[in-house]
């Protein structure tokens, strides 16, 4: 089993959700990513997502936007993205790369492969590569040992998501509303139907994002879904942090509210 299985597996045991903290890599520098990690980590996260930053996000709403572009514009590179991959990692948390496909395809496919594994990275996340092209992504994360994830989305047939749940490993992303990322006031009606209906066409855990912004949302979410992923809330907490100290003992306070969500839920 891969790091991201064993993770979900030792949450259903418990009778809870995962928790799956993301920040962007190189925000609000590349060691301050490093250090937002560990602390979501720390505090009760299972997984974490690391994004890439890319200049052309075309899911992420205004939070992660910014937070992106500084990455950006203070010289984030994929070098730094894997070495943010690495230090959490290391720590023993399962790590994945969220990223646009773009970057993989410049790096060249099997070498971001097999660089994310040499750094010890679970998987890698990918919002705009459709299953039919996914072929050589889908080769080289088998010969890597990655978790290939992809998402569905409430617009999903049927028809789409018995493919997509067919092509990833760990989990599927399940994106609980039509729309940009960012944290909201209530969770989106249309979560809990879009996760019975990937539950039937595959064994895969399931987990919900977007819009997920506090303890009774996780709980919420964890009444239903095998995972409850969690990434603009966390990212506005460093925005808004007046110090780099700050941010991390926001993140770190968010995050245990989260872990104690996920774990009331059911």
């Amino acid at each position: 089993m891969s790091p991201v299985s064993t993770v979900f597996e030792r949450a259903a045991a418990e009778d809870r959700a995962a928790l799956v903290g993301y920040v962007p890599a190189g925000f609000p520098s590349v060691d301050g990513a490093i250090e937002a990690a560990l602390a979501i980590a720390t505090a009760g996260a299972d997984v974490i997502e690391i994004g890439l930053p890319y200049s052309d996000p075309l899911v992420d709403g205004p939070v992660i936007q910014e937070a992106v572009h500084r990455a950006l514009v203070g010289g984030t590179r994929v070098a730094d993205v894997l070495r943010t991959v690495g230090a959490v990692a290391a720590a023993g948390v399962p790590t994945l790369i969220m990223t646009y496909w773009n970057p993989v395809d410049q790096h060249g496919v099997a070498r971001f492969a097999a660089d994310l594994a040499a750094v010890g990275g679970a998987g890698l996340i990918t919002p705009d590569l459709t299953p039919e092209e996914a072929g050589p992504w889908l080769a080289a994360a088998a010969g890597q040992h990655l978790d290939p994830v992809f998402l569905v989305a409430p617009s999903s047939s049927d028809e789409r998501i018995e493919l997509i749940s067919s092509v990833c490993g760990g989990f599927v992303y399940a994106a609980s509303l039509m729309g940009i990322t960012g944290a909201r006031a209530t969770v989106s009606g249309l979560a809990a139907s879009l996760v019975r209906r990937v539950r039937e066409h595959t064994k895969l855990p399931v987990a919900v994002g977007l819009g997920v912004s506090n303890g009774a949302q996780a709980a919420e979410v964890a009444g239903f879904a095998d995972g409850v992923i969690v990434g603009s809330a966390f990212v506005q907490r460093l925005l808004a942090a007046s110090s780099p100290r700050a941010g991390l003992e926001g993140v770190r306070e968010l995050a245990a509210e989260l872990a104690e969500g996920v774990r009331s839920g059911r």
